[in-house]
């Protein structure tokens, strides 16, 4: 089963997961400090939370398709560069408390596109990688969210993921 992620970054994380369990009718699956996941059966998606800073407006960090296997993964990424899409993929990374392969791509808009598989749980919150490791990805198309590729450093040690 495959299903669509939205990660919002939030400024009140406890607001956030009290606002979405009630609308949702259900828990967390995950919580770690700063962060939070839903998985949500009906409808069929995936909601991360990650906490910004106090006072900032929710804004979207990246979409995603959560699957189920890196096979499925790899036929994502083969079916995304013959349609022409820039990718870049990542494998074995730490990433919203996960260890994942996955590929991105970046909408008409800039926005962020992940699919990726979850293989295990992580330590730790991570990010992805360095923009100076994926000539082929589009710099300018990149999100400053936690587990989006970055193409600056964050202003602040709080900024992100790690």
């Amino acid at each position: 089963m495959s299903r669509a992620q939205l990660a919002l970054r939030v400024p009140d994380l406890e607001a956030s997961v009290a606002f979405y369990s009630k609308l949702f009718g259900t828990e967390p699956a995950k919580r770690r400090e700063g962060y939070a996941n839903f998985a949500i059966t009906e409808p069929s998606l995936k909601l991360v939370l990650i906490e910004g800073g106090p006072g900032e407006e929710t804004r979207l960090d990246h979409l995603g398709i959560e699957v189920e296997s890196t096979a499925q993964v790899s036929a994502a990424t083969t079916r995304l560069k013959d349609a022409g899409l820039a990718t870049f993929e990542e494998n074995d990374t730490s990433c919203c408390y996960a260890l994942q392969d996955k590929v991105w791509v970046h909408g008409p808009g800039k926005e962020p596109w992940e699919v990726y598989v979850v293989k295990a749980d992580a330590a730790t919150l991570g990010r992805s990688a360095d923009p100076e490791a994926r000539p082929e990805a589009h710099p300018e198309a990149a999100a400053d969210g936690c587990c989006a590729p970055r193409t600056t450093a964050p202003a602040a040690p709080s900024d992100c993921c790690g």
